[in-house]
């Protein structure tokens, strides 16, 4: 039924809808199942391309059976910041995070960045990440160095000289921005392969084309880029009573 554990036959449908090229909503519908349902399953169990109903269902007995109970919740442990529901932000930060995943974003840098992205002051020590993510300080180094590679967050000192990340509020322009850079390498080197292979060829005409095509998407990215962003800046309105 909508909301309780997936089953075998569930299982199956998904693993025959993805085969017939249908969409995660779809699959969903058929299924009466949330989207998110649907997706988690499926990116939890080798992605649309490996996804097999028999080794998912036994994949999740085996966790069910290995998962210890949850601790009772204190009644005395301080509540989520502004009147949040627990459940329904652990809920969303499974779902940020698969669909970070689906852009091409391993799993653990896609944690780390829901984790930095959740949290209001957009920062967190590797500390507080071990703590939340429940990992390895390892892990997070790792992901940090990633994530900070691709320019998708940065580091700093606090008063207590503690090295923090941080997203900032413009990562997705200066992400936008990085991708049209890469785009000018493979667009240069496109052109390069027309001379190679003869201008009038129709392996030249395909490299110009693709030349042509990734000038005009760099070129549109970059200036709605620079168009939208200060809408990254915009803050919040105060609500009633504040």
């Amino acid at each position: 039924m909508p909301g309780g554990r997936l089953t075998q036959q569930e299982r199956q449908q998904i693993a025959l809808g993805l085969a017939d090229g249908l969409a995660y909503a779809e699959i969903a519908r058929r299924l009466d199942r949330p989207t998110s349902t649907i997706t988690r399953e499926v990116m939890r169990n080798g992605g649309p391309t490996a996804y097999r109903a028999d080794l998912a269902h036994r994949a999740t007995e085996h966790r069910a059976h290995r998962r210890k109970p949850a601790a009772p919740r204190d009644p005395q442990a301080s509540p989520q910041a502004h009147g949040r529901d627990a459940d329904a932000v652990l809920a969303y930060e499974e779902t940020f995070t698969t669909a970070l995943m689906q852009s091409g974003m391993p799993k653990m840098m896609a944690r780390v960045m829901v984790c930095l992205y959740t949290t209001d002051a957009g920062s967190l020590t590797a500390a507080e990440l071990v703590k939340r993510l429940q990992v390895s300080p390892a892990s997070i180094s790792k992901a940090i160095a990633f994530l900070d590679g691709q320019g998708l967050v940065r580091r700093e000192r606090d008063e207590r000289r503690r090295e923090r990340y941080v997203v900032d509020d413009d990562v997705w322009y200066q992400a936008m921005m990085a991708s049209a850079r890469a785009n000018e390498q493979l667009i240069a080197t496109a052109r390069e392969g027309v001379g190679v292979l003869g201008h009038g060829t129709p392996a030249g005409a395909r490299l110009e084309n693709i030349a042509r095509f990734l000038d005009f998407v760099s070129e549109s990215m970059t200036r709605a880029a620079e168009q939208a962003r200060e809408v990254l800046y915009t803050k919040p309105e105060a609500t009633a009573g504040e």
